[in-house]
């Protein structure tokens, strides 16, 4: 069965918040819904939903609802008699009936498919179900939990989403924090990671943070949240084992090609990706500067870290490129 996680870190205002709210739906035996960006922790969130409530001795199951064909993913949720279709040759449980007197988490269920919608609104509102290819009612007592990043509301306005079971569900509504919501924990989580990252690598004596690589990391926006950051520190640490004791520089795109690549399906060959529009609101000067920082150190690495032949990559002068240099590269810490 396992133990709870212990990967919820945080200390900010808004961590703390959402962790009381979450504790305090855990105790009610009704369905919950957890809405967050990618990368907020929403598995994590389930988790620790299940283990804070009364059935923390009973089943906890998931499945991820994105993953699998509705027909599979009927099977997967419901079970199936023998001969119900080709390939079932004998009766199997499915997750609702293997979570009884647990908590059934659902990820992405905003991509359940409609035609099974009706058949999981029965299940939690009667608490029974039938098997695929059978008649016989099978009665459970399951705590949904579903987890999205789509706009469940909006999807149940265009007729993707039952209203009925959005009803349903939504007993309790619980909204991840962003990570650039959470400034505060940004440095917690990073040392957190690193110190993880050294124990799984084996290393003797973890390397520090030197505050350029610190500034980096509390300045970017995190579109990819928690996720994002724990590579990002992770890559750092990895890099760091032939350069000394200090991490000096967080590389947030790993996509950036040290020489020029022709990649299918890159707008005319492009040698990066090109930058994902942010979503507004969006803090202008922060997104500049992350953009700048970006082109900045392209431009070093396809000039072979020749400052003149970056410059003229970005078409500044020598004298423009080195002020943009000293912006986002101080002098090393002693």
């Amino acid at each position: 069965m396992g133990g709870a996680p212990t990967e919820a870190l945080g200390s900010s205002d808004e961590f703390l918040d959402f962790q009381q709210r979450l504790a305090r739906a855990a105790k009610a035996p009704r369905p919950v819904l957890l809405v967050g960006e990618r990368g907020t922790g929403k598995e994590l969130a389930a988790s620790r939903l299940h283990y804070l409530s009364p059935r923390w001795g009973g089943p906890y199951l998931k499945l991820n609802c994105a993953a699998l064909s509705p027909n599979v993913l009927e099977s997967e949720l419901f079970g199936h008699e023998a001969g119900a279709f080709t390939g079932a040759v004998r009766q199997r449980r499915g997750r609702f009936e293997a979570a009884n007197g647990g908590t059934l988490f659902l990820d992405e269920i905003g991509q359940m498919p409609v035609e099974l919608q009706e058949k999981i609104l029965r299940a939690v509102e009667y608490g029974s179900f039938e098997r695929v290819g059978s008649s016989e009612s099978i009665d459970v007592d399951v705590r949904l939990v579903g987890a999205t990043n789509a706009d469940l509301p909006a999807l149940a306005a265009a007729g993707k989403f039952r209203r009925d079971l959005l009803d349903r569900l939504s007993f309790e509504v619980l909204f991840l924090p962003p990570l650039r919501h959470r400034p505060g924990d940004i440095e917690l989580l990073a040392n957190h990671f690193l110190v993880r990252m050294v124990s799984d690598m084996g290393l003797g004596e973890a390397p520090r943070l030197t505050d350029k690589a610190l500034d980096t990391l509390r300045t970017h926006d995190w579109p990819g949240n928690v996720r994002e950051l724990k590579n990002a520190v992770e890559r750092a640490v990895s890099r760091s084992v032939e350069s000394g004791n200090l991490i000096r520089e967080i590389v947030l795109d790993p996509f950036i090609a040290p020489y020029e690549l022709r990649l299918e399906g890159a707008p005319g060959g492009s040698s990066v990706l090109p930058p994902a529009s942010p979503k507004l609101p969006v803090n202008l000067i922060e997104a500049v500067a992350n953009f700048e920082q970006r082109l900045l150190q392209e431009a070093l690495v396809r000039g072979k870290h020749n400052q003149r032949k970056a410059a003229e990559l970005l078409g500044l002068t020598y004298d423009q490129f080195r002020g943009l240099y000293r912006k986002y590269v101080p002098a090393p810490d002693p």
